[in-house]
């Protein structure tokens, strides 16, 4: 933001409008699982079908192990940092990286001990971790005030940050604020479409309304104010604008090696260390696991999603993300416009078309005469919606991805609010679909009910014996349900 020629405040408008438009969001997807127990597999069934879901869960799974990549590389640099602040010598290793690759050996060399000292921390089930991320909520502030305050006393108190104007005028910063908060809740639309997953788990379904809508955006918030001053604090000490918070370490180093940096940068980089650990765990490997899971049950479970998760985190080589502020704002720009298509039509699906009526034994039952069999175990409308907002973003994607493709600038700005039209359009499109063709289980009223006859599948596909009956698939599969919840 700051790099696209947004001055502090204008950057933090940004910011506050961004993460508290999340907030809702979360909190409307999150509703299923919090009354019912179930997950977001389970939940995106009702959507697309219990075949169709597969597309949804497989793009959500992989957009986490992109994400893990990305989150990995950063505790990678922060790896780097506190070994030259250790070892000076660091920094000059032998580079044997080509230049195409955007990256030093160094770095490399980091980035594999940060997925070294992953594996311990994905192999712990989560719940066991618990003490370690009530660590991370006190290590974080503590490291994030420290470079906070230590960056604005660098650049001479906060008159030199705060005077800062923007380079941006006219419908250019305007254009460039609404790309800023778009980039905000792109990055939040990874939660917002797995949010049952962590919903869930609520004691009460009102335990899982308020620290989404109000905790989890005030924390973002307040994390990107201090990356938004450290990074203006940036300007007034080097005389160049940075907007990595790492690589701004990286260069204290380059200009004061004094012992007292050294130690300093050591204490701040270790503590980032462990918060990217930990946050890399709770938010994608858990996730990418739980997705896994849901899609090869037979050879699949969390630990083993997690581990690959961390594969693919290396083999999409994340440090190319980083490249430059502008690639990384594409990258969550097309992050966004994926996973709006998926959170939109399920919103829709719950609070508008079924209204809160659901059968969860039907989640867990191949039966044609279940509500999310649909066709084929495949809802046209949820796919009819997924291409509908994917589609009115295509063209201002392609353009982002490759600049060279020639668009005209209606399809630019759409693409600069891919969040909210690809929520909108698949959400509309959706609905109407349902209209038109009403789904098994739609709704007038509202009333959050499970309406399972759960008799009816407990006897389902049971074969007379001398005894009676014998159960078999019908009664697993509500077995399944059972423990799932």
């Amino acid at each position: 933001m700051i790099t696209a020629g947004l001055s502090w405040w204008q950057a933090f408008i940004c910011v506050i409008i961004g993460y508290t438009l999340v907030g809702p969001l979360l909190v409307l997807n999150a509703r299923p699982g919090a009354v019912h127990g179930i997950v977001f597999p389970a939940v995106n069934r009702t959507t697309f079908g219990l075949f169709g879901s597969f597309w949804p869960v497989f793009n959500r799974a992989g957009m986490a192990c992109i994400w893990w990549g990305v989150q990995a590389w950063l505790g990678g640099e922060c790896v780097y940092v506190l070994i030259r602040a250790i070892w000076p010598s660091f920094a000059r290793i032998h580079n044997s990286m080509p230049a195409s690759s955007e990256t030093t050996t160094a770095y490399i060399i980091s980035f594999v001990i940060y997925w070294i000292l992953s594996i311990p921390v994905t192999w712990v089930p989560l719940h066991k971790l618990k003490w370690l991320f009530m660590a991370k909520a006190v290590v974080g502030p503590i490291v994030g005030f420290a470079l906070f305050g230590w960056s604005i006393s660098r650049a001479g108190g906060m008159g030199p940050v705060l005077s800062q104007p923007s380079t941006l005028h006219g419908s250019d910063r305007s254009w460039a604020m609404l790309g800023a908060i778009s980039a905000c809740t792109s990055n939040m639309f990874t939660l917002v479409t797995n949010a049952p997953d962590f919903a869930s788990r609520a004691k009460t379904p009102g335990a899982a309304v308020w620290p989404q809508l109000i905790a989890l955006p005030l924390g973002f918030t307040i994390t990107s104010f201090l990356g938004i001053v450290i990074a203006s604090a940036s300007k007034p000490q080097f005389g160049e604008q940075i907007w990595d918070v790492v690589k701004i370490m990286d260069t204290m180093l380059d200009r004061d090696g004094s012992s007292k940096t050294r130690a300093g940068l050591v204490f701040i980089s270790a503590g980032f260390i462990y918060v990217q650990l930990m946050l890399n765990v709770a938010a994608n490997s858990i996730s990418a696991g739980c997705d896994l899971t849901a899609l090869f049950p037979r050879f699949i479970n969390i630990r083993r999603g997690g581990y690959l998760c961390m594969i693919v985190g290396i083999v999409m080589q994340p440090w190319l993300m980083y490249k430059s502020s502008s690639t990384f704002g594409n990258y969550l720009g097309s992050y966004g416009v994926l996973l709006s298509c998926v959170a939109g039509p399920m919103v829709a699906d719950y609070w508008l078309v079924r209204r809160g009526h659901m059968r969860l034994a039907d989640l867990y039952s191949s039966s044609k005469d279940g509500w999310y069999y649909y066709t084929y175990g495949i809802n046209w409308r949820g796919y009819a919606a997924y291409i509908a907002g994917f589609a009115i973003n295509l063209p201002g994607f392609l353009n982002a991805v490759n600049p060279k493709i020639n668009v005209g600038i209606a399809a630019k700005r759409i693409y600069t609010l891919s969040w909210l039209t690809g929520t909108g359009v698949s959400a509309l499109v959706y609905y109407l679909c349902c209209v038109i063709s009403p789904p098994p289980g739609m709704s007038r009223t509202f009333e959050e009910v499970d309406e399972s006859d759960y008799r009816s599948h407990m006897m389902e596909e049971r074969v007379p014996t001398p005894d009676g009956y014998s159960s078999d698939k019908g009664s697993k599969n509500l077995n399944v349900q059972v423990n799932e919840v």
